[in-house]
């Protein structure tokens, strides 16, 4: 018996994957005699450690399930970490994210009772999120060939929630066992989701109109982003690289100094995408902007999703410089 910890930031794979592991956990057995289960605003910790503590009856184990435990703060956890502190052999307690952050005493009490804590959230780097997708493919019995892991990671981009769905629909139609390639998936992929905004800047950095505007369409239909979110992201990503203007940072560390942020990969990138604008392009991006800014408020006419391709399109040209 043990504590499970399930957290992650998509509620649908964090429900997912809570609905997997107390299938595993109540194995061969009866789940009407096994299994409690607390979801919703209206229960407390108490009852979730009363019936944590409770022997099993017909049964060689209980299985204890309590949901969105991230809305209880501090002074609510008295019961439950009482609980961690001498855990029930005869119990799995099963704690689900969500309903706010976490507080710390829980993570800490769960690690203390040798407790196993599970991040359900899929990678953000897409060659990492394609191997995501094949390991869950593989663990619902369908194997997958690295073209149509890539088309799937690519298509679902971070509506990763839909990826549940999917492994039903595929595996109902055709089997267990067997392997699936890109031409069987097509059929099923349905719209493309939203993707990561540092996708999104990236391509407008290296000059890739056609792609920064397939990810802007993106963004906004499959990402619900409205036009003036994909202003904020970036005002926010040009605002960094203007931090950089008159610096004169030779290095990453100078750079990061700069911005304000951590030495790595975001400063070093930064700080080549600057070299390559220039002055000049940071102040011409920032005057794109702000007349972008004005039209989506009024000063236009057009269309705003016409307002945003343009501005895109403008602001991926000065990448190629």
């Amino acid at each position: 018996m043990g504590v499970h910890l399930l957290t992650g930031d998509d509620e649908s794979i964090l429900r997912a994957k809570a609905h997997d592991l107390v299938h595993q956990l109540i194995g061969d057995g009866d789940r009407s005699l096994m299994v409690d289960e607390f979801e919703g605003e209206e229960y407390e910790l108490r009852e979730v450690a009363d019936a944590a503590q409770t022997m099993p009856f017909l049964t060689d184990k209980r299985v204890v399930v309590a949901r969105d435990v991230g809305r209880f703060n501090a002074d609510d956890l008295p019961p439950i970490l009482g609980y961690l502190d001498n855990p029930l052999d005869s119990t799995d307690l099963v704690l689900v994210g969500g309903g706010g952050r976490l507080a710390k005493k829980l993570t800490d009490a769960v690690k203390a009772a040798g407790g196993h804590t599970t991040n359900t959230s899929p990678p953000n780097r897409a060659k990492d999120r394609q191997s995501w997708v094949k390991v869950e493919f593989e663990e619902h019995g369908v194997r997958l060939d690295a073209a149509a892991a890539a088309r799937i990671a690519d298509q679902l981009g971070e509506d990763a929630g839909r990826l549940e769905g999917l492994i039903s629909v595929i595996r109902s139609t055709y089997g267990e066992g067997v392997r699936v390639g890109m031409d069987d998936i097509e059929p099923f992929l349905g719209e493309a989701g939203g993707v990561p905004p540092w996708d999104f800047t990236d391509a407008i950095d290296s000059g890739q109109t056609t792609k920064a505007l397939t990810l802007l369409g993106r963004m906004m239909h499959g990402g619900d982003r409205h036009p003036l979110q994909m202003m904020a992201t970036l005002h926010n990503h040009y605002a960094k690289l203007a931090r950089l203007d008159g610096v004169d940072a030779r290095n990453e560390q100078e750079a990061a100094d700069a911005m304000g942020i951590k030495a790595g990969f975001p400063a070093k990138k930064a700080l080549g995408n600057y070299r390559r604008l220039g002055g000049s392009g940071i102040h011409r991006a920032i005057e794109l902007l702000a007349k972008a800014d004005l039209d989506l408020r009024g000063d236009s006419d057009l269309d705003p999703e016409l307002v945003m391709e343009v501005l895109v399109a403008r602001l991926s040209r000065l990448g190629r410089r």
